[in-house]
């Protein structure tokens, strides 16, 4: 029973493991050079320093203002601030800027002045709050609520000292240590208060400065001035919205690109594999590989090239290997007959002389079956074995001397045809293997010497012929049938001479040195040699292999 394995379904899905490969690779880049670039706290603190250089100016302005407006100098050594003038003075000046508030704080910390405070009708005193930043819409909304949420996952290095952005920070009320402040003013030790930036409940960036008040070089008071940096607020959300839209428009263009991609690539990848697949189980012999990736022209199509040549190839070669079983089978059958015959002959036949006829017969076809046997194994071993070895740079001069050396130490008689050479003197390399090359020329060789006439000559010649070597066997006998010059090389084919035995020879000699030259890229030919007149003066088989 045949147990037939089903090819596996290669299915085109929409997103291919190489697409997500494609993706990961071409977004994963983008995705950190986003990150890097919203990550703004070098930018943020520049802004804020700004901010605070531009509200310390004004704070130093108001305390000048109220040190030489507010304040009633009595005594020389102990002058006052005066909290009326100083609240009408205080709320003067912050009038410009609406988002600012400015407090007086005294000698004791107690507050003299706030710019926020107002009287009205009937004398009731009310605090204005600082006005609200104007809203976003929802979605710019939730965007900054997630980019927020996202950046606090990453480590903060503020440049500014007493920056707290951490949400629920002080509020508007806070206020300094105003003791401690006038300490360190009067003692000299602290020219510039430090800012205090904070964020609130309600996600406000608040910044604050205090600038002592002074008056005849005395140190009266404190004003602190506190205002929302909503430019700052404002520039980063920008910036931030700009980063995320360039984001989104090169992420759109990635994700196409790598469809694109994955449509160019991958899929004609998968689609090849399905090919090789059919190909496996017998289904797509011919034109598997689609015709539109035959015609690309670039590394897809290279591959598809290769895949269909490979799949040519291969069914060439079954093909082959399945003629040449047959061709064996048909071999085989002949001296089989013959042996059956005899054998059936010798059981019904008395006569001694006829038995040992028959017997010899049967001897005869016994070592022609050997003989068949035995090329056929070496025929069939010899396309594994040419593909496992590696051709190497190989002298053909000394392996023709040596052959020459052992022609003139084997030859029996006279008249048998001597081997010469006519060869170059210097090195002359081929690339080959040495063993196979060596069986190819016995083969030539020998089938020449079957044809030769006695004292003929078989005339064995090296010459270069641009980029390869060629050697060539010449004999002298009755050459070649034209008829025949395209089946010389076929297996089983045999044309042998008159007075040679039968059996001799299985016919194969010729089919395995062609299938060993073209194994190392080379060609062998065969062709008759003609004199002046016309006539056939012989055989010449000619090998050519490439130039070491």
């Amino acid at each position: 029973m045949t147990v037939t394995t089903a090819a596996p379904r290669f299915r085109q899905s929409w997103v291919s493991p190489l697409l997500r490969r494609i993706l990961l690779v071409n977004a994963l880049p983008l995705a950190l050079l986003v990150v890097a670039l919203l990550y703004l706290d070098q930018y943020q603190n520049g802004l804020l320093e700004a901010q605070v250089g531009a509200l310390r100016e004004q704070a130093r302005v108001f305390a000048g203002a109220i040190g030489e407006s507010a304040v009633r100098s009595i005594d020389p050594d102990n002058p006052k601030l005066v909290p009326e003038t100083a609240q009408t003075l205080l709320r003067r000046l912050t009038d410009p800027t609406p988002d600012a508030q400015a407090k007086l704080y005294g000698p004791d910390g107690s507050v003299v002045a706030d710019s926020r405070v107002r009287q009205g009708p009937g004398g009731v005193i009310s605090t204005e709050p600082l006005p609200p930043a104007p809203e976003r819409g929802p979605v710019l909304t939730t965007v900054a609520d997630i980019y927020d949420t996202v950046l606090s996952w990453f480590p903060h290095r503020p440049a500014l000292s007493q920056l707290d952005l951490t949400p629920g920070a002080g509020g508007p009320d806070w206020q300094p240590d105003v003791k401690e402040e006038l300490r360190l003013t009067s003692s000299g030790k602290s020219n510039d208060m430090p800012p205090y930036i904070r964020r609130t409940m309600d996600n406000r960036l608040l910044v604050t400065v205090a600038v002592p008040v002074e008056h005849d070089h005395h140190t009266v008071g404190i004003v602190l001035l506190t205002r929302e940096a909503r430019e700052v607020d404002d520039s980063l959300f920008s910036v931030r919205m700009s980063i995320l839209t360039l984001f989104g428009v090169a992420l759109v263009l990635t994700v196409l690109l790598s469809w694109y991609l994955s449509l160019t690539i991958a899929r004609p990848i998968l689609r090849l594999a399905g090919a090789a697949a059919e190909m496996r189980e017998g289904h797509g012999r011919m034109g598997s590989v689609p015709a539109s990736l035959l015609r690309r022209r670039d590394e897809v199509g290279m591959l598809a090239t290769a895949l269909a040549d490979s799949a040519s190839a291969l069914w060439e070669r079954m093909d082959a290997t399945e003629r040449f079983a047959a061709d064996v089978a048909h071999e085989i059958k002949n001296p089989l007959s013959s042996i059956r015959s005899a054998i059936e002959t010798l059981r019904r036949i008395d006569d001694a002389g006829r038995q040992r006829q028959l017997l010899a017969i049967i001897g005869q076809d016994v070592v022609r079956l050997d003989r068949l046997i035995s090329d056929v194994s070496d025929a069939s071993r010899l396309d594994a074995e040419m593909s496992r070895v590696t051709a190497e740079r190989v002298d053909v001069i000394p392996i023709l001397r040596t052959l020459q050396e052992l022609d003139e130490a084997t030859r029996d008689v006279e008249n048998d045809p001597r081997l010469e050479l006519v060869a170059p003197p210097a090195e002359f390399a081929v690339w080959a293997v040495e063993d196979r090359l060596v069986q190819v020329l016995r083969n030539l060789i020998g089938n020449a010497q079957s044809f030769s006439p006695p004292r003929g000559r078989i005339i064995v010649r090296v010459r270069d012929v641009g980029a390869q070597g060629e050697l060539s066997v010449e004999d002298e006998g009755p050459g070649i049938p034209d008829a025949n010059l395209e089946h010389i090389f076929d297996r089983f084919y045999s044309e042998r001479p008159s007075g040679e035995s039968f059996g001799q020879h299985s016919g194969l000699g010729l089919s395995i040195s062609r299938q060993i030259v073209e194994a190392l890229h080379g060609q062998i030919s065969a062709e008759n040699r003609r004199d002046l007149a016309g006539r056939v003066a012989g055989a010449r088989f000619i090998v050519r292999l490439p130039k070491a």
